[in-house]
């Protein structure tokens, strides 16, 4: 699954209507709903969240991982979240091992902690914390045809148990999210992607590495370390089909999110 994973800690603390309650409650009701949409109960969760990049795709190997409360500016209760989900060192080094199989240097991080990526959005979707939850972080320079590569070395997991899901945000341009130009943009962009990432295997493929090229690409994603994670999903998808699983305004934008399998 490729989530939307909202603005810093959004579902937790008052924004001061910076975003609306509204478009906090209907993004809320998505994740929450997310484990009832699945088949069957994760082993455990893969999560590759646009708030991590490195020289060579790294893993986090913590048993415990700790927060990173990697925003600023927000009230203190902001950075007393918690969501001591554990983490899985034997599922990093299988990690490692399916991405060393494909040609890939992969490293390890042991203190690398949960970014607001995976514990502001997945702590609606597992309150309890308890699934073994690692991160898996972006390759630099944001190649969306190697991110694809990483995704399909990393399908075997999906029959080992594994939920892997994308976190970022289909649309991301901080600077212009409530303009008239940003709502049109936007929506080009929303259409476009959702064609993209729904076509059949090999044009989803083709379409999602030549991303840039679409209708407003750079205008919703300036730098698109946000959209990537998707590359990894799609790449793990494999032959199975897609479906958009949620799309909504979020800040007077659509944002989407994505479902295989």
């Amino acid at each position: 699954m490729f989530v939307p994973h909202g603005g810093g800690p959004w579902p937790f603390v008052d924004l001061g209507g910076f975003i609306s309650r509204r478009d906090v409650e209907t993004l809320r009701a998505y994740f929450e709903a997310l484990p009832r949409d699945l088949p069957a109960p994760p082993r455990a969760l893969l999560v590759v969240s646009a708030h991590w990049e490195e020289a060579a795709p790294t893993v986090m190997t913590s048993a415990r991982p700790p927060i990173l409360y990697d925003y600023y500016g927000f009230p203190p209760a902001a950075y007393e979240i918690a969501w001591p989900a554990p983490g899985d060192p034997a599922l990093a080094a299988r990690v490692v091992e399916l991405l060393a199989g494909a040609g890939f240097s992969a490293n390890t991080d042991p203190h690398r902690g949960f970014d607001h990526g995976t514990f502001v959005p997945f702590k609606l979707s597992w309150p309890e914390a308890d699934v073994p939850t690692i991160q898996l972080s972006l390759e630099a320079g944001l190649d969306p045809a190697r991110h694809l590569a990483i995704g399909r070395a990393l399908a075997p997991l999906r029959d080992e148990g594994v939920l892997i899901l994308g976190s970022g945000m289909s649309y991301h341009n901080l600077r212009d999210f409530r303009s008239p130009a940003a709502r049109q943009t936007g929506r080009a962009f929303d259409a476009w992607l959702g064609d993209a990432a729904t076509a059949d295997p090999a044009e989803r493929a083709h379409r999602l590495a030549a991303w840039a090229s679409a209708p407003g690409a750079r205008y919703a994603h300036p730098r698109e370390e946000h959209l990537i994670p998707l590359m990894v999903v799609a790449g793990a998808a494999a032959d199975d089909p897609g479906r958009r699983a949620f799309n909504d305004d979020f800040m007077g934008v659509p944002i989407s999110a994505f479902r295989y399998g």
